[in-house]
């Protein structure tokens, strides 16, 4: 028996994440910010995905994507079903990730802590 360092819904998770990053660069309206796939977290059943992202632009370019992100998502679970071998195709739920910009913001604080 092969020991795995982390479980199957988690090996398959960074293979939808890898996918998912592929199938959104071909996507017409994303053309105009920069999106990045942050992290998948699968269930263990594998029926449930929810995708973070992260988007370099304006508020609006934001708006914009998730727009055009969560309209497309019976399109990205098809293009996913017919990459991978899977029994079931996860259900898809996008959710935008602030990590990077709270991390810009407590950065900012702790230069401003330093210069006073």
């Amino acid at each position: 028996m092969q020991n795995t360092p982390y479980k199957r819904c988690q090996r398959v998770g960074v293979l939808i994440q890898q996918e998912i990053a592929q199938i959104i660069r071909d996507i017409k309206g994303l053309n105009f910010a920069i999106v990045t796939i942050t992290k998948v977290n699968l269930t263990d059943d594998l029926q449930n995905a929810r995708v973070f992202y992260s988007v370099f632009g304006s508020d609006d370019d934001k708006k914009d994507i998730a727009a055009v992100l969560n309209g497309n998502i019976k399109h990205i679970r098809f293009e996913i079903a017919a990459r991978l071998n899977l029994r079931r195709t996860p259900k898809i739920v996008f959710e935008y990730d602030d990590t990077l910009e709270n991390a810009s913001k407590v950065f900012e604080l702790l230069d401003k802590i330093g210069k006073e």
